[in-house]
Order: structure tokens, then sequence, then C-alpha cells
């Protein structure tokens, strides 16, 4: 730089932009600003912020922008290359160690032979059609015949044969596949991908480093004698980091500096041998501990700062080195066809052929075949490293860019276009949608957003199981994890659990939630059934939909969109939470609640014998009131409980006679199932007539009851509202979770299912069968056990098949 690394100021009649940190920080600011531009623009696509990268890195280069001499020599002149280089490979560099840490190992090796099959097919056939194409290439493009040709074959093979694993996690969770057995099979095969590919790429750059063999033979031996070293002397010290670093209690910042500082001492490691600073760190991340929350901290620590800010301008990095104006006249832009058809004839070609000779449906082979084409940051990776060894020109880089930026941004359409869940004839017709229903078991589906909320949900839960006996209580407990878009494939993998277990994680260690559900069925006779929603906000509510009605729910338990403090009020989450609730009430297939919690039972779960609750029912009318009341009725099964119903009379003047008449029936039969389980007689029940018309007398009535410890209030009966500006709890609920009313009662407000006044609702026809696919779920049929996933899968193969 001209004036070395900061300025004195534009008044000191300087410019800024001839010195190095002013000119970094305009450069950091313009990328973060076209690529998250970009990634907003494509959301509707579905396409993962790869693309999103790579497309503004290419627009920022001399491909677009770059075009203007006057921008590229203000914004990316040549003097500032090397600094921006710098943190871009240093951002690269701990992305690698977090690619590192999403690879297990023993998940690897436990692969079954079709995923085993799929993804070695997948890596040989695209492997020797790359080679094929390097022929091509070296016959058609200038240059090229001067660099080194074992090299070239080599980087061409493992440019068509990657599959990006962090891209292919983040489109499988987009289109909610990563918890089907289609998912876990593509995770499986592009896992033995990724670490096949960085094994040749090691073996490449090797060859590219000196036309000696002598010492290319030396630098792969050091490089193994490095890796063995990284197994056998560093490994026992992070598991002994690992260990010392206990779920629950906060992960020393020494163990997490060391740690860092491990990654750079072994990227200058491997730097120093002479197959580039990236390996040490990737190999650093494989050897790192999963089991326990150290790795999940060190992602935390990590990951937004390098993906969010440093991880962006390697590819900015890589797009000022992409001049697609290289690609000019017929023969280039048909060397860019080839490229494209045999990295998607030899990738897909490969996997669906292994797919169909192991028994899979073509339907789900090409779909697994489509997303084993799947590139990204690693194929840049690849292609940069034989662009600075020279074993790539200009030309032949801008071509195997826009290969990979075509294949992937093609994946997530063609998959959306090909995979249809089919709705098998076996499964059980969808019959019981509302709480007053008497129509086989009681099947719940409960969602949460955190631990915090499981204590309230477990002791809710444990209210409702009734007596048991024909009708038994079947619950779903359904954590909802936003998908931001920082997520990595390691976060969003981990929590997506299948028997309340990562599924490629084989250790013993229970996260926190299945410890709560575990100890809960210690203490109860209800079986919680846990599942996993990992979606954006915009379109969760059609997991918690679809569950509902795979799982054939009578109703469905959302938390409210605000959460308690510790003064009593209520925050909210955002709007976003909000609207999450009005779809859910807009769309159900069944009857819906929404739980305001308070802290029911306070921070742990009750056991069943010492359960003392006392429950206040506030009966209005209508449907939704006699869906509260139906559900009152189960609470008053249970031997600690404690219930009120007070019936307030409604303002009929509006009222159908067949409303009235309808809610008189409820009431007896309320009364009927109280007398017959004699709680009149004990004082457990009680019921109340209430002449209160006015909303001061309905306000002072319910305080009368707010020492209970749950409310259960339909959401919209015909009242008057007792708070001007209600939510989704409707007039009455609204008013119970506000701060004008002082109370610690937790608050279940309820929807009956009704598709007259559920529009949206219409399509799950109570004669349908719903798409239920997994043995699973003939499994809850029966004994209404185990775990769950999230999505319906048309394809099962049985574990036989799998291994």
């Amino acid at each position: 730089m001209a004036g070395g690394v900061t300025s004195h100021g534009a008044f000191q009649g300087e410019n800024p932009l001839d010195y190095a940190l002013p000119l970094v920080i305009l450069q950091i600011c313009l990328v973060i600003v076209v690529t998250r531009g970009l990634a907003y623009l494509l959301r509707p696509l579905r396409q993962p912020r790869v693309i999103a990268e790579i497309i503004g890195g290419i627009l920022l280069g001399p491909s677009a922008l770059g075009r203007s001499t006057k921008f590229l020599n203000t914004v990316f002149p040549a003097r500032s290359m090397t600094v921006l280089d710098t943190l871009a490979n240093i951002g690269l560099l701990f992305f690698l160690f977090l690619v590192g840490l999403e690879l297990d190992l023993n998940a690897i090796r436990r692969t079954g032979k079709k995923a085993l099959a799929i993804s070695l097919s997948g890596i040989a056939v695209p492997f020797v059609i790359g080679i094929g194409t390097s022929f091509a290439f070296r016959a058609s493009i200038p240059g090229l015949e001067d660099s080194p040709q074992a090299p070239f074959l080599v980087f061409m093979g493992v440019a068509l044969s990657i599959t990006a694993f962090p891209v292919l996690a983040r489109i499988l969770t987009e289109l909610k596949l990563l918890t089907t057995d289609l998912g876990r099979m593509a995770m499986s095969a592009a896992a033995v991908d990724d670490v096949t590919a960085w094994i040749l790429l090691a073996l490449a750059i090797a060859l590219s480093g000196t036309r000696s063999p002598i010492i290319s033979l030396w630098v792969l031996l050091t490089a193994v004698g490095f890796v063995v070293a990284v197994f056998v002397l560093l490994r026992p010290v992070l598991v002994w980091i690992s260990r010392r670093s206990p779920d629950g209690e906060p992960v020393k910042e020494v163990y997490i500096v060391a740690t860092l500082a491990i990654v750079l001492a072994s990227s200058f490691v491997t730097d120093v041998i002479g197959i580039h600073a990236l390996f040490g760190a990737f190999i650093v991340g494989i050897v790192v501990p999963k089991d326990g929350q150290f790795a999940s901290v060190l992602i935390e620590k990590v990951e937004e700062l390098i993906s969010g800010l440093f991880l962006p301008l390697y590819f900015v990095s890589s797009g000022l080195k992409t001049n697609v104006a290289t690609i000019s006249g017929a023969k280039s832009w048909g060397l860019l066809v080839l490229v494209i058809l045999n990295a998607c004839v030899g990738k897909i070609g490969g996997a669906v052929a292994t797919c169909l000779l192991v028994k899979i449906p073509f339907r789900e082979a090409i779909t697994i075949g489509f997303l084993m084409n799947t590139k990204g940051l690693v194929e840049l990776v690849v292609l940069n490293i034989g662009r600075d060894r020279k074993v790539l020109n200009d030309e032949a880089f801008a071509i195997m860019v826009l290969m990979a930026l075509f294949t992937t941004f093609i994946t997530t359409p063609i998959v959306m276009a090909i995979y249809k869940p089919a709705r098998p004839s076996s499964a059980a017709p969808y019959k019981r949608r509302t709480i007053a229903g008497d129509d086989g078991d009681l099947r719940v589906l409960a969602c949460f957003h955190g631990y915090r909320n499981i204590p309230t949900l477990l002791n809710l839960v444990e209210l409702s199981r009734g007596t048991g006996g024909r009708h038994r209580l079947v619950v779903y407990a359904m954590h909802l994890i936003e998908l931001s878009e920082r997520s990595s494939a390691i976060s969003m993998v981990h929590r997506t659990r299948r028997n309340a277990m990562p599924f490629f994680n084989s250790s013993k260690t229970s996260s926190t939630t299945e410890v709560a559900f575990e100890a809960f069925q210690q203490l109860s006779t209800v079986r919680v059934r846990p599942m996993t929603a990992i979606s954006d906000l915009e379109t969760i509510h059609r997991d918690i939909i679809d569950s509902a009605s795979n799982k054939r729910a009578a109703i469905v338990i959302v938390p409210y969109h605000k959460t308690l403090q510790h003064d009593g009020t209520f925050q909210s989450l955002g709007s976003a939470y909000h609207a999450v609730n009005k779809r859910v009430l807009r769309e159900a297939p069944c009857s819906v609640a929404i739980l305001v919690d308070r802290g029911l039972g306070g921070h742990s779960q009750v056991a069943a014998q010492n359960v003392a609750f006392s429950v206040a029912m506030l009966f209005f009318g209508g449907p939704d009131d006699r869906e509260a009341l139906a559900y009152a009725a189960r609470m008053a099964e249970h031997p600690g409980i404690t219930v009120t119903v007070s019936r307030f009379q409604p303002n009929r003047a509006a009222a159908a006679e067949e409303d009235a008449a309808a809610d008189e029936a409820a009431v007896e039969a309320f009364k009927a199932r109280v007398a017959g389980l004699g709680a009149e007689d004990d004082g457990s029940v009680r019921f109340e007539e209430r002449e209160a018309r006015s909303r001061e007398e309905v306000v002072e009535a319910i305080g009368l009851l707010s020492k209970c410890n749950v409310f259960v209030v339909g959401r919209m009966p015909p009242t008057a509202p007792l708070m001007e500006h209600a939510d989704e709890l409707g007039p009455v609920g609204s008013y119970l979770a506000s701060p004008e009313f002082k109370t610690s009662a937790s608050v279940l407000v309820i929807k009956r299912y009704d598709p007259a006044t559920n529009p949206k609702s219409r399509r799950f026809d109570p004669k349908a069968r719903p798409p239920v696919a997994t043995d699973e779920d003939t499994i809850d049929e029966e004994v209404g056990g185990g775990g769950a996933a999230v999505v319906p899968v048309p394809w099962s193969p049985s574990p036989s098949e799998l291994a």
C-alpha cells in the first residue's frame, strides 16, 4: 500500500482508499451487501447461500462490475489482493475446520453397504470421466499443454467427483428431507465422498508441487506421518479437553483458545510440508470429539464470524480470478457444455446405476443422483489451488467455476420436481381430529422451542393422561428449530434426531432434551415420542401441519409467541413466531391449543404421585369452549387434579339455537363423565354458574380463580373482548396472558377443528389416508413408543438393507 495501514483522514488531504485498513473495510462491507442481497433475491428459489456468494464474487470480478477498470482499480486494486486473499484464506481455514467437525469417522465406518456403494460409484465414475475430459481441455484450450499432465488429470477428476457435504445438508434441510431415509442415505454417501475427495486432492497437490517424483513421494509420506501424529498424539489431548467440558457447564475460554491455536499450528505444519494449510485445519476438525457439548460450543464461537464475515471474501477472491470473457468462441462454450454434461452423467449416472443395482426405486435413485451432484465451496478450493499451482489457466478455471455453479443451482428445483412423497394404501384413516371425539387413541402433537419449555409441557401431558384404558394418550413432542442463514451442517444434523439421537452419532451420551423425556417416562405411564423440525420460520408451520396429519393428531399444542421474563412480564419472540401460530390455527387438520407458559409445576417435571394442581375452565359457550370443556374433563380424571368449571351466561342475542343446545349437551356430558368418576363426591370437580355479563363482572369473576395453576379456555367464546387488542389467544385468552391480569397460572387456549371455518384445512379430507410411509407409523398403532421423523418417506428400506 502506498501509505501504510491507516490514513490520517480525508480532511488531511489523503485518500483513505490508498491505505490497507480502510480499503479492506470497504471491500468487506461491499461483499456482505452484495452476497446477502443476492441471497435474499434467490430465497424464493430455495437456493443455498453458497450460490449467492459464488454469483456475487463473479459479479464483483472482471466478468461484470470489474469490467470497469475504474471500479476495479479503486475498490479491488492489485496492491490490495494480498491482504484480501490472506483474510479470505484465514476464513477458509477455519471454515474447513468446521467442515472437519461435521464428519464423524465412526459414522463413516458404519456406513451401510448401499450408501458406501453409492459413494464409491459416485466418485469413481466421474473421476474417470474427468480424466477423459482433461484430454479434451488440453487439446482445446491454449496454454494448458504446458501444465503438468499428471496433476491436471487428478485435479479434473477431483473437480468432477466432489460432493459438497455442507451444501448438501443445507439443501436437504430446506427441502425437509434431512430426516428421511433418502436424506440419510445421501448424507452418508456424501460424507464418504468428502473424505475421499480430500485424499485425492492431497495427492494432486503433492504431484503439482514439483516435477520430481522423489519429492512428491516425500511430501505424501510426510503428510501421512502428520495425519498419524494427529490421531496418535493430538486426539488424546482433544478428548481430554472434551471430557473436561461436561454438558450444562460453560466451556473454559482457555480450551477454546488452545483448540483454535492448535488449528493454526497444524495449518502451518501442513503448509510447510507442501500440501496446503487447509489440510491441517481439516484434519484437526475431524479428530475433535463429536460427543458432548465441546464441538457445538466451538461452532458457536467460530461459525458466525467466519461464515458471515470472512468466508464471503473467499468467494470474491475466486470471483476476481474468474473472467467469463475468457470463454469466447464456439469451442470454449462447447467445452463448458461438455464439462457440465460429463459432470452430470458421471455423478448422477454412477449414483443412479448403483441405486438401481441395490434395488432402490427409480424415482428415489434419480433424486439421490442429483443430490450427490451438489458442488460448493470445496469445489472452489480445488479449482483455486489448481489455478495457483499453474495447473489451470484462466479459461479452464472460469469454465470449471461455471460448471460448479450450474450443477448446484439445478439441484433444488429438479429434486422438488421429481421427488413426490407417495400415499401408500396401507395407512390408517384419519378419524379423530378433536378432543371431544371418542374414536381411538388421543394423539397429541406438542411443540416446543427450547429446553425451558419442556417441564411445563411434560407437566401438561401428565395432567392430560386421563385414566388410560381403551383410549390411551400418545404424545409426539416436536422440537421447533429455526433454520438460520448461518446454520452449518453439523448444527442441523446434530439437532435432527431419530429415536432422540443424532443419526450419525453412535455415542451413548444423551442430550439434555432426551434425558428430560426419559426421566418423564420413568415417572409417568405416558410415552412421549421426540421429533425435530428444522426449517425457516416462514415454512415451519408446514412441518407442524404435515406431522399432525401424518400422526393423525387430535390436537396440536404450540407455544405462545411470547416468553415469560423474570419480572413476570412477557417478551415477544418476534412477529415471525406470531405468524407461525396464526398459520397453524388457520391450516391445521385438527384442533389447536396455544400454551402460555408461566412455569407450570416449576422448573422440573412433577412425578405422577406428587401431582397436585388446580385447573380453572372458563365456559362461555361455542365450539371452542366445548372443546376446552372436553379437555378439562380428561384432566378431571387425574387423581391429583382439582377442576373448577365456571360457566358464564353468554349474550345469546345472535347465537343460534342449535349452538345453545350443543353447549347444554356438552355441559351435561361433562357432568355425566365426572359423576361416573365420583369426582363431585370427593370435591375434586366443582361446577359453578355465574351471571356475569359485563366486562367488569367477567374480569372480577376470573380474578377469583387467579390462584389456580392452569386456565383452560376456548379461543373464540361468544363474549365481549376483555382487552382492546386481542392477539391469537382470542378475547379471553389475551386477557389471561396480559400484564393486567396478575397470576402465575399457565394458560391453555383451545380452538376446535372445524373445516367450515378453517378453509385451508379442507385439503385434509377426513376420508383420505395421510402420507404415512415409515415402518414406525405401523408401530404407532400398536405400542406408541420409539422415535419419530418429521417428514413422511415414500420409500423406507429395512435396517438390513441399510446395513
